[in-house]
C-alpha cells in the first residue's frame, strides 16, 4: 500500500436507510439540520432510500468497492446512513467503535458490519469505546476528527460530541497526535462535527478557517496543514453551509476522486475547482434529503483503510 493510499481509502461502507428522517434528539446542537418542508415521512424517507442507492451506484461506477447495509428501522435508528460516527478503520488491521452522545444514535452499532470486515480485510483488534458513554465521554469518530493519516494528525472541534479526554485515549491508542479548536457559527454555536468545516485529502486540504474563533489557533491548524506540503482551499461560511468542507477522497479505478454533494460541488468556486482537480476528479452526488439531518457524503462514507484478505 502506498503512502498515498493512506488517506484515500479505496472501499467504503455505506448503510441504506427505510425510514430516514432528521433526527430530533441531535438537533438542538447540530445546526446544519432542516426541516422537510411540507413532505410527508414515508416521501421523505423514500427520497432518501432513493438518493443511497444512486450514491452508492454512481461510487462504484468510480471504481470504488461498496459495502452496501440495510437499515429497516426497527431500532428507530434515523442518523444510521451516517456511518462513520460509530466506526473507524486504521491501517495496521485496527477497528475502533465510538461512545455516542444521543442515546438513539448508540443503536446505529451493529455486528454485521464488523463482522464483514474481519472476513473480507485484515483486521488484527478492535478497540471499543463505546463503555465510556455512561461517564459522559464521547467521540463520534471520523465526524468529531478529522484525521491526516499520513501527518498522524487529529483535526477536532471541540462540541458535545468530541469529549478532549477520550480524544487523549484514541490519539494514545492510534498514534494520532490531537490538534484541537473552538468554533462558533454565524450564532455563536460550536461547529458540532469537525468533518462540516473540513476536508484532508492527500495532496490539498479545504477548511472553513474564519469558524475558529482563536487567531492564534485558527494560524496554526492553517500553519500545519500547508507545512504538510498540501495545497489549502478556505472555504466561506456559505460554502461551509453548502456542506462543502463534507468530503471525502477515495481512490477509484481511474485514480483518486472526491466525493461530496451536489450542492457542495456548487458552491466552489472556479479556482477552488481548478485546485481540487490538479489532484483528483470531483465525484457530486445528489443528496438533498439526507442532507436535511445535518449531515453530507462524508458523514454517508465510513472508509475502510484495511488490508484485504
Amino acid at each position: 500500500m502506498s503512502i498515498h493510499s493512506f488517506q484515500a481509502p479505496g472501499a467504503v461502507v455505506m448503510i441504506r436507510p427505510h425510514r430516514f428522517h432528521p433526527n430530533p434528539e441531535t438537533a438542538h446542537d447540530n445546526g446544519f439540520q432542516s426541516l422537510p418542508g411540507g413532505r410527508g415521512d414515508a416521501e421523505v424517507a423514500a427520497a432518501a432510500h432513493a438518493e443511497v442507492t444512486a450514491a452508492a451506484a454512481r461510487l462504484e461506477q468510480a471504481g470504488v468497492d461498496v459495502h452496501l447495509f440495510e437499515d429497516h428501522g426497527e431500532r428507530d435508528t434515523p442518523d444510521s446512513v451516517f456511518p462513520n460516527n460509530w466506526f473507524s478503520t486504521h491501517s495496521g488491521g485496527h477497528v475502533a467503535l465510538y461512545p455516542m452522545y444521543s442515546p438513539n444514535r448508540r443503536r446505529e452499532r451493529r455486528g454485521d458490519v464488523i463482522e464483514m470486515l474481519k472476513a473480507r480485510y485484515r483486521v488484527q483488534d478492535v478497540i471499543d469505546y463505546s463503555g465510556l458513554e455512561p461517564d459522559g465521554l464521547f467521540l463520534e469518530g471520523t465526524g468529531a476528527m478529522v484525521l491526516d493519516h499520513i501527518d498522524r494528525v487529529a483535526y477536532t472541534a471541540r462540541s458535545n460530541r468530541a469529549s478532549e479526554v477520550m480524544l487523549e485515549r484514541f490519539c494514545t491508542h492510534f498514534n494520532f497526535e490531537p490538534l484541537v479548536f473552538s468554533t462558533a457559527g454565524e450564532g455563536g454555536q460550536p461547529t458540532y462535527h469537525t468533518n462540516v468545516m473540513m476536508c484532508i485529502a492527500t495532496q490539498f486540504a479545504m477548511a472553513g478557517f474564519d469558524l475558529i474563533t482563536d487567531p492564534a489557533r485558527r494560524a496554526e491548524v492553517r500553519r500545519r496543514l500547508e507545512e504538510s506540503g498540501r495545497s489549502v482551499i478556505a472555504l466561506s461560511g456559505q460554502q461551509i453551509a453548502s456542506f462543502a468542507g463534507n468530503a471525502i477522497e477515495l481512490t477509484g479505478k481511474q485514480g483518486r476522486v472526491l466525493a461530496l454533494s451536489s450542492r457542495a460541488a456548487e458552491s466552489l468556486t472556479r479556482e477552488q475547482r481548478k485546485v481540487i482537480e490538479k489532484f483528483a476528479q470531483l465525484l457530486p452526488l445528489p443528496v438533498p434529503t439526507i442532507e436535511l439531518a445535518g449531515g453530507s457524503v462524508r458523514c454517508m462514507l465510513a472508509g475502510i483503510h484495511l488490508g484485504k484478505r
